[in-house]
């Protein structure tokens, strides 16, 4: 998945964001709403972890935006209020889900997950295909029994052409939803990923290239 993190304390951000590029989400950090407003207009995300009390545009107003321009992106909001009428206001401009700080970090990913789950269609927890099983709340990898390391990357790819059921899935739908805003759009990564990813799976290779299209698992 990919989460946009809105908090203009830039520490807490900072540790937020590695933290779930640990969980080999794509990470992409702003510290103001007007920010924020600017990237959701450009990319597109699974999850915006959103701070309420925001400089420029307060976090209220990039959530009512956000909700009222429809989209995929769902909404955890964050705030250090735990008072019952201020989750139920946040909650009423269009946020899907609400965190106080504050919080664990392990409920934070779980909320996340749970989130994203709702941004695109259903997926069994453990996806299997083509003798390859792949648990993403563990991250374990196994082929034909086999245990399999990946790279954060390399597991994020698998993952994707996964639940992309047996079609294609092109190089730049790859590139926007594994890696974040800094990757440089003309480089190599994604074939570079793709041709790790099949050495460490194996022969015959369950990773097809369709030719002009993207790659696939069958």
């Amino acid at each position: 998945m990919r989460i946009l993190v809105v908090e203009d304390e830039e520490m807490l951000a900072g540790a937020i964001a590695e933290g779930l590029r640990q969980e080999t989400f794509a990470v992409d950090v702003v510290h103001d709403g007007a920010a924020a407003l600017e990237r959701l207009a450009v990319h597109q995300y699974d999850v915006m972890v959103l701070d309420r009390d925001l400089p420029l545009v307060h976090g209220d107003e990039v959530c009512r935006r956000t909700a009222e321009a429809g989209g995929e992106v769902r909404i955890l909001m964050l705030t250090v209020s735990t008072t019952v009428a201020e989750r139920v206001a946040g909650l009423s401009l269009g946020a899907d889900d609400y965190l106080a700080k504050p919080f664990a970090f392990a409920e934070l990913v779980a909320r996340i997950r749970a989130l994203g789950r709702r941004s695109r269609p259903a997926a069994p927890p453990v996806l299997e295909r083509s003798g390859i099983r792949l648990d993403p709340h563990h991250r374990e990898t196994y082929r034909d029994g086999r245990h399999i390391a990946l790279s954060r990357k390399e597991f994020a790819v698998l993952e994707e052409l996964l639940r992309a059921e047996g079609a294609p899935v092109s190089a730049e739908d790859l590139l926007e939803r594994v890696w974040d805003e800094n990757v440089d759009p003309f480089t190599t990564i994604v074939r570079v990923t793709i041709r790790s990813l099949r050495r460490k799976l194996g022969d015959p290779t369950p990773v097809e290239t369709v030719t002009g299209v993207g790659y696939r698992v069958p």
